[in-house]
């Protein structure tokens, strides 16, 4: 089947970006966390460790990975509508929920954490999850000629998520930081009820085309795992040399970018006192989204291993350049330049990695597939969330942990190497 107009797939790609906004909002969790630290705003009745705050994050990562293993599977077989308005459901309950924190702990900081790691964490990044893989394995098969632009646009919305709903999370804890009654509940519940909504209906424009259907014109290549692009299951996927390459390359590329999206406000403070941290996350943060975008288009030009070897050099040269700037002192202009370097780079995973597991694996089963492959991510959440802490407390400074992510870089690139050889032999 050839005809070009099945369907207006330009609604599946305003559908797949609702979607991923409200998912990104995630990253945005350093304007709880600092509540939560009884910082800006001074929210007093919390007073948390820095560990206990930042577990609810970790959770909610190592959750979305998890769920998104089930969530390609169940979507392959019944489609992305479905399975992305419970991953809404889920997304808005661990919010909703999140608001009886107060009530259920107290002032009991560890009973608190443990009931947001529940409910924000679990529940929540089981709803990410859920809807993540949906817009992504819909717009790969919508759009089989650009497989790189169009994966590159959906999650660049999960990757602007964090800067909207960022400012937005500032609002909704200084608006409601009354002294008597301070607390992050009515924030949570919001938001819950925000992303309620607004997932659930943009998950109603996902959807696949016909089994068989093509663009007018487009041929599409062989693939190397079975030289048709379609029919390879996950059992068959992790027995290939080709996913254990791509999944150790994520893995290494991702744990440099979480490590500094985690720790490049104090990184950015320990080398300028007078640095704007809100402006340094907040323009990662853009470059972040943007870079979903470009490398994913550039990965449809020169190719995908090309495009990796490229982002991955530039990725490595970042982290060089931030470990000697932690050495020395600097404007916190300087600073951000590198760190959004870094996130520009790090954007480009989650735009090239759903394309490459297409480009190899085919696009029938890519939900199942690349759910497989994005545990590479959750790995990465944990070794990006505490890489630094034990180096930093060692050595006091960040230097060798931004040298060590640097080599991980490099690495991935050796990699590349050898996946690229093997497509040619």
């Amino acid at each position: 089947m050839s005809v070009e107009k099945i369907g207006n797939r330009n609604l599946v790609i305003i559908g797949a970006l609702i979607v991923q906004l409200c998912l990104g909002s995630i990253y945005a969790w350093s304007f709880f966390q600092t509540a939560l630290n009884g910082g800006n705003p001074p929210v007093g009745v919390y007073l948390w460790p820095s560990l206990y705050s930042q577990l609810p994050f970790a959770a909610g990562l190592a959750s979305f990975a998890l769920f998104m293993i089930f969530a390609g599977r169940w979507q392959d077989r019944v489609g992305p509508r479905k399975v992305a308005t419970v991953g809404g459901i889920l997304l808005g309950a661990g919010y909703i929920l999140a608001f009886f924190v107060d009530q259920v702990a107290g002032s009991d900081a560890l009973l608190g954490t443990i009931y947001l790691i529940i409910t924000y964490g679990i529940i929540g990044g089981a709803g990410i999850g859920f809807a993540y893989v949906c817009p992504i394995a819909a717009l790969v098969k919508w759009f089989p000629d650009k497989k790189g632009a169009i994966t590159g646009i959906a999650v660049a919305g999960f990757g602007a998520g964090a800067l909207v709903f960022g400012y937005v999370e500032q609002f909704l804890l200084n608006f409601y930081n009354v002294p008597t009654t301070a607390n992050i509940g009515f924030p949570m519940l919001i938001l819950g009820v925000v992303y309620l909504i607004l997932v659930v209906l943009g998950s109603q424009l996902l959807t696949n085309p016909p089994e068989g259907w093509l663009p007018t014109g487009y041929t599409p290549p062989p693939t190397i795992a079975d030289g048709a692009g379609t029919g390879v299951m996950p059992g068959q996927m992790i027995r290939t040399s080709s996913f254990w390459l791509l999944w150790l390359m994520f893995v290494f590329a991702a744990t440099a970018g979480l490590m500094t999206l985690g720790n490049v406000k104090t990184a950015a403070l320990a080398i300028d006192p007078l640095a704007d941290a809100v402006v340094i996350v907040g323009v990662m943060s853009l470059l972040n989204a943007a870079g979903r975008i470009v490398w994913g288009a550039t990965s449809d030009r020169l190719g995908r291993e090309n495009t990796m070897m490229l982002m991955f050099l530039i990725l490595s040269l970042g982290m060089f350049t931030f470990a000697w700037m932690s050495t020395i002192s600097i404007s916190w202009v300087a600073v951000m330049g590198i760190a959004s370097l870094i996130g520009f780079c790090f954007g480009g995973n989650f735009a090239l990695f759903p394309s490459a597991t297409a480009d190899f694996f085919g696009s029938k089963n890519v939900g199942k597939n690349y759910g497989v492959m994005f545990t590479a991510y959750g790995i990465a959440g944990i070794t990006g969330a505490f890489v630094a802490g034990p180096i930093v407390d060692a050595t006091g400074s960040y230097f060798m942990a931004f040298i060590l992510t640097g080599v991980l870089a490099i690495i991935a690139v050796l990699f590349t190497l050898v996946l690229k050889s093997k497509r040619s032999s």
